[in-house]
């Protein structure tokens, strides 16, 4: 976990105990919310004294505020400019409001962060910016970003990794590699997880190496997400460009000719994403000569050529537990 003693301090010099400005600054860089029991396993606490003056200096100073949900109970929200000004976070988003899907995904993600504390975290966009463009070499705009307007008078602002998943690099590893993560929100269906891979797939066509870990609180979807992960990533990044533009022009045809039985979901989706990419007219006069025979397979083969770099990709599913200690372990207040 990366707290310089900088930042520590500056958040015990408003009033809270080193456990407790721990806790405030992993919550502000990581959520920006969080609930009881997450604060009670980081401080090995039952309810009582310490955890009702917790929560009366993060009133009081106006730090926090509550919010209850119907089925999700109080949340609390760290919000004040001043707490994230004293750990340089002063115009992260996470102090912003939200709606409870969103504050579902960022518990969640404080969740791992606190089970996980022996990774080092990207934690910031710039610390994110910096590893790839710097340290990896990447073109910014390879990226994932997001474009924000403000005002008519003000410039567009690009803002990169603006999922704020976790993200991290095993320092005990032999060469360093990066693990990105992905939580699967409450919605029923994870189109969400393919816009997702669609963003970052221009980054990690430019890594030799990286790993992906797929989080869920049940495990409902791993089995469609290694599929979905595999189709999109894992074998273009493996393959070369012919065989995945030959695979697109037999999916277009079967398409064309109202095969549509014959196509799966992850087929479709591929089809979608490879659209895109393909698109133009040398493309287009490529798969009509294909489709009548007048260009072969070998043909495309000679003149795309395979690619001369593939990455090693790893992809794991975990079922994100609560962060919690059990009764036993938790000590007594004083």
């Amino acid at each position: 976990m990366n707290i310089t003693p900088a930042h520590l301090a500056a958040l015990k010099a408003l009033g809270y105990t080193e456990a407790e400005a721990r806790f405030l600054y992993i919550v502000a860089t990581h959520s920006g919310y969080f609930v009881a029991r997450q604060f009670l396993a980081f401080t090995a606490a039952h309810w009582g004294y310490r955890t009702n003056t917790f929560w009366s200096k993060l009133h009081t100073k106006k730090h926090a505020r509550t919010e209850c949900f119907p089925k999700s109970g109080t949340v609390y929200h760290l919000f004040s400019r001043r707490l994230y000004r004293q750990i340089d976070r002063e115009n992260i988003r996470n102090r912003r409001e939200h709606e409870i899907e969103f504050i579902h995904r960022r518990i969640g993600m404080l969740d791992y962060v606190l089970s996980h504390p022996q990774w080092k975290y990207l934690e910031t966009e710039p610390e994110k910016v910096s590893y790839f463009c710097n340290q990896l070499k990447v073109p910014n705009h390879f990226l994932p970003s997001k474009i924000y307007h403000g005002q008519k008078t003000s410039q567009p602002t690009v803002r990169y990794f603006v999922d704020k998943f976790p993200m991290f690099v095993a320092i005990d590893a032999p060469s360093p590699v990066v693990t990105f993560t992905y939580l699967q929100g409450q919605e029923a269906h994870i189109t969400g997880f393919v816009r997702h891979l669609e963003a970052y797939l221009p980054l990690f066509r430019h890594l030799s190496e990286f790993r992906f870990l797929y989080l869920g609180r049940f495990d409902s979807h791993f089995e469609k997400a290694k599929e979905l992960f595999e189709s999109l990533v894992t074998i273009p990044l493996g393959s070369d460009v012919s065989a995945e533009l030959l695979r697109y022009f037999q999916i277009r045809k079967a398409w064309d000719l109202g095969l549509y039985a014959s196509l799966s979901e992850v087929d479709l989706i591929f089809r979608n994403q490879a659209k895109t990419r393909f698109s133009g007219q040398r493309f287009e006069h490529l798969y009509r000569g294909w489709k009548v025979a007048r260009v072969s397979e070998s043909d495309i083969c000679r003149d795309f050529g395979g690619s001369t770099r593939h990455a090693t990709v790893h992809f794991a599913a975990e079922v994100l537990r609560p962060f919690a200690i059990s009764e036993e372990d938790a000590e007594g207040e004083t």
